[in-house]
């Protein structure tokens, strides 16, 4: 029985994690739940159905909201007055990082964006094995986060690292030539940037393969989440950044291949469907069968794969960019991104201008305000996460 400590357990990646979880009772035992709070009644019905000791809202506010949707919840199922007990509630911003550092076997980080750092350090250092879907925290914590890890402690939960993980298997490190990084390409291959400049952001969240969160489908439209995988896949697997490329595979099947010094290229195909890799991470290294859907070898399929559009998309390298200079930039990258993917949302910025503003700060960064990774700290991360947001607010109010 593997106990497990779920952070983000509302979200696309913690929902699904609680399906797989769901009919393998006999295998895993949640032991607590974390979630921000901006979805009180989900993380009710999750909780009276796993039943965890321990449950973390960041929202401080919202610690009575979820007594009462619990009550309502255990109402709900005709269960008697006194016949539910109640999770102990951590309430604040810390209390995830509290989670992550508690006595379980595997901590899965699904929390969006940097809030998911504290956490991801807190877990590394009780010498817990992490889950990491949170890959925010390893781009923007860099060093601290691989420095911090015991080998083999991160486990990949994105599909691509995943992908990568598994076809590593293959072959020795010094026998590894590239990691290549597949990309659908996202709503709006093919496009020019010109084209993009009138697109909506129920456009951009039109994603053609994958149904994931505003964030993370907006980023795919960008390309951002390909910069920010090509950084988490280069510190995950210790592979130089030019040696990790991106191909656009739009049918989304193969989800990375890994090309070895004799010339042999190892692929990882399966539907698109993210109980694989959460499952494979839940269990890793060991497979957990039945995890999800193989492919059908018996329907004509066309995988097709061609080079990304740097011109149109340069957010990936922007990201490379930012890796290079490592230290507090690729946190900036981040935290501007996320600040336009607001204002875009709130129709304060055009689609293109994304990425222009977030090279705005990464170019004010690098030029002055910058750490590097001898002297990086989290708390230099997080004043750069800040600035980051903070100047990119500014940048877009003054193209207003």
């Amino acid at each position: 029985m593997r106990r497990i400590v779920l952070l983000g357990s509302t979200g696309s990646i913690g929902t699904q994690a609680l399906d797989v979880i769901s009919s393998r009772r006999d295998e895993f035992e949640v032991v607590a739940l974390a979630a921000s709070g901006g979805n009180i009644a989900e993380l009710a019905r999750q909780v009276i159905q796993f039943a965890p000791a321990t449950v973390a809202l960041a929202k401080a506010t919202a610690g009575r909201e979820l007594q009462q949707a619990l009550y309502a919840e255990a109402a709900q199922r005709g269960w008697a007055t006194g016949d539910y007990k109640l999770p102990r509630i951590l309430l604040g911003p810390d209390a995830a990082t509290q989670l992550a550092a508690s006595d379980c076997d595997l901590v899965l980080n699904a929390i969006t964006g940097a809030a998911g750092l504290r956490p991801t350090l807190a877990c590394l250092g009780a010498g817990t094995a992490l889950a990491l879907a949170n890959k925010e925290s390893l781009v923007i914590g860099g060093r601290l986060v691989t420095g911090a890890a015991a080998p083999g402690q991160i486990i990949a939960v994105d599909s691509e690292h995943s992908a990568f993980a598994q076809a590593l298997r293959s072959g020795r490190a010094d026998e590894v030539s590239r990691l290549v990084l597949t990309a659908s390409g996202g709503p709006f291959r093919g496009r020019t940037r010109a084209e993009l400049m009138d697109v909506r952001p129920e456009d951009a969240m039109a994603h053609p393969t994958w149904n994931m969160g505003r964030v993370i489908t907006i980023n795919s439209a960008t390309l951002v989440n390909k910069g920010l995988e090509l950084l988490e896949a280069a510190l995950l697997y210790d592979v130089a950044l030019n040696d990790v490329v991106v191909t656009v595979h739009p049918q989304s099947v193969v989800h990375s291949m890994v090309e070895f010094c004799d010339g042999s290229t190892i692929a990882q195909a399966s539907p698109p469907d993210m109980r694989l890799p959460i499952g494979l991470a839940l269990t890793w290294p060991r497979r957990l069968p039945g995890a999800a859907a193989p492919c059908d070898w018996s329907t004509a399929a066309t995988w097709t794969f061609e080079p990304l559009d740097e011109k149109t998309f340069p957010a990936v390298e922007l990201a490379r960019r930012a890796g290079r200079a490592s230290g507090t930039a690729p946190a900036v990258y981040n935290a501007a991104n996320e600040a336009c993917v607001d204002a875009f949302c709130e129709g304060r910025l055009r689609f293109p201008e994304i990425v222009d503003v977030i090279t705005e700060c990464l170019d004010e960064h690098l030029a002055a305000g910058h750490v590097d990774d001898a002297d990086l700290s989290v708390e230099a991360v997080l004043a750069a996460d800040r600035w980051g947001r903070t100047r990119a607010a500014e940048i877009v109010a003054g193209r207003a």
